[in-house]
């Protein structure tokens, strides 16, 4: 009987180890060619309909997020940009500016409902990278981040032109970016594969969620954790 017990719980053991190491693995996003740029305005742009949707429904903890919360993101990339369009669910009052900055960056966005893309275009310095961020209401901020390891730098004059917009719905809201390669200081080829993560922040107080595609598990909220980078690879 105890070998019989001692079987089962080890067992029991194993399964709990599988099913946490399938949670913490790192996945992996295709970013679809389009040889036809096109306006970041054209949010239903026929192109978009190459790329693979990315589904993120838990937050930064891994703890299941609710529906109201969940998000989806579309990534492309043409030979002089990256697109990248999100379309969030919306099930409660979004937390936006009501005079909006679409003019230049807006200091302190993070604060506020957005979503973001960290990506790191050379995989062998995942630690330095590039954060873009979008508002429901078209509000935008851009920084080119160096993590240390014990303090992270940040350029906030860093100027990638990037373009966005977005537009508010009855139950969701659609936001979409657009960068053009030289921000990034390089042209990606097809195979390459370049570094990062997907995110998205809702609510306020007490009750405020912060979404990832990689969960950082970090002890409280925290994006900044290039070791969980997932891989956004080129393909055609």
């Amino acid at each position: 009987m105890k070998s019989v017990n001692f079987i089962l719980f080890s067992s029991i053991l194993l399964s709990i180890y599988v099913c946490n190491a399938i949670a913490q693995t790192k996945m992996n996003a295709e970013i679809a060619y389009t040889k036809n740029d096109f306006s970041i305005n054209e949010l239903e742009n026929k192109s978009w309909r190459k790329a693979k949707e990315v589904s993120v429904e838990k937050y930064w903890s891994g703890e299941n997020a609710p529906v109201g919360r969940h998000f989806k993101a579309k990534l492309l990339w043409s030979e002089t940009a990256l697109y990248i369009r999100f379309e969030a669910n919306r099930t409660e009052p979004l937390i936006v500016s009501e005079t909006p900055n679409l003019k230049s960056k807006t200091r302190g966005l993070w604060d506020r409902d957005v979503c973001e893309i960290f990506i790191a275009p050379d995989k062998d310095e995942p630690r330095k990278y590039f954060e873009f961020e979008i508002a429901p209401n078209g509000e935008w901020i851009d920084l080119a981040i160096h993590q240390l390891p014990n303090e992270r730098k940040t350029d906030f004059d860093y100027d990638s032109g990037m373009q966005s917009k977005a537009v508010i719905e009855k139950d969701k809201v659609t936001m979409a970016i657009k960068v053009e390669w030289k921000a990034f200081g390089k042209t990606p080829k097809i195979g390459d594969v370049w570094l990062g993560n997907l995110f998205r922040c809702v609510g306020i107080g007490a009750g405020r969620g912060y979404l990832a595609w990689q969960a950082t598990r970090t002890e409280q909220a925290n994006f900044h954790v290039p070791e969980k980078f997932g891989k956004f690879e080129f393909v055609k």
